[in-house]
């Protein structure tokens, strides 16, 4: 394997990653109704960053997926699935 290959592949699948929480997070957000700055609000983060959780921009935490989550009402069974 070329060197830099192993780091190449593992930055794209954890964009890849990203961009799956990305999406879940903004179905589920069109879903459950708040707006950002709601959710930012009940969950003590701000509204920026959650819009660029919605993005892919940035990578959320397992802190954050978790209070992302209760925020918007997701069943905890279900809670375990998001990447």
């Amino acid at each position: 394997m070329p060197a830099g290959l192993g780091l190449t592949i593992t930055r794209e699948l954890v964009m890849k990653q990203h961009a799956t929480f990305a999406s879940h997070l903004r179905l589920l957000h069109r879903h459950r109704g708040p707006s950002q700055l709601q959710l930012a609000m009940r969950t003590g983060v701000s509204q920026r960053h959650v819009n660029f959780l919605e993005l892919g921009r940035a990578a959320p935490s397992r802190e954050i997926v978790i209070r992302l989550a209760t925020a918007l009402s997701v069943p905890l069974r279900h809670q375990n699935n998001l990447p």
